[in-house]
């Protein structure tokens, strides 16, 4: 976990305050501290599984980081937030949104599977820490809108900003991350078919991800 808040603390450091990848590092730092704090006060059932699904969860994020930095192909999911970062039309709020989209409905999936390969227990073993993980970013969700959404006196009912925050939820995406990764679990022994859905699931999310970097502005 140290060296997970260590990486993103240094992104922050080095991105540009309005880049669209350095508010999405922000809000996720911040989730990233509260669940260190969390695990530290014994919150999780087990703490070693989920510190081993944080710090896998956290990486796949930071690898398409450093990809995409290094102009190396990235996962579908998280193109449009490097295509769109420095759009002057999309706001912070789309930046947040579309990077938690990309993480929990794809990356979140895999790092189960992943933490579930490493620790030799099946998905049911992680339920709770997985539902812990997901609780603590819900709880946070609403301080994100709060915090990046325009006063009243800029957003009326009718900008589309408002259309496209409210048609997104975290729960539903978290879900979708649970049905995944179990899914991905069961098709273990078939590489194959594995590997399209993975395929297939990225693809979705990222498509899902383009449309909240609709620019607004």
């Amino acid at each position: 976990m140290d060296a997970v808040l260590a990486r993103m603390r240094a992104l922050d450091q080095r991105l540009p305050a309005h880049d669209g990848v350095a508010v999405f590092n922000r809000v996720y730092l911040t989730v990233t501290e509260t669940l260190h704090h969390r695990l530290e006060g014994g919150h999780f059932p087990h703490p070693r599984r989920a510190e081993q699904l944080t710090v896998r969860f956290a990486d796949r994020y930071l690898t398409a980081v450093e990809a995409a930095t290094a102009g190396r192909r990235t996962p579908a999911c998280w193109r449009p937030l490097f295509q769109y970062r420095r759009h002057p039309g999309v706001r912070p709020l789309q930046y947040a949104l579309a990077g938690i989209n990309a993480h929990i409905g794809h990356d979140l999936a895999l790092a189960v599977v992943a933490t579930c390969r490493a620790m030799d227990c099946s998905p049911g073993a992680l339920e709770g820490d997985f539902d812990q993980v997901g609780d603590t970013l819900v709880a946070l969700e609403e301080r994100i809108r709060e915090d990046l959404m325009p006063g009243p006196d800029l957003l009326q009912i009718a900008d589309p900003l408002t259309h496209l925050v409210g048609a997104w939820s975290l729960e539903r995406a978290r879900d979708g991350a649970w049905a995944g990764a179990r899914l991905l679990w069961n098709l273990r022994g078939l590489p194959d078919l594995a590997e399209e859905f993975a395929e297939s699931l990225d693809a979705g999310v990222g498509l899902v991800s383009r449309c909240l970097l609709t620019p607004t502005g």
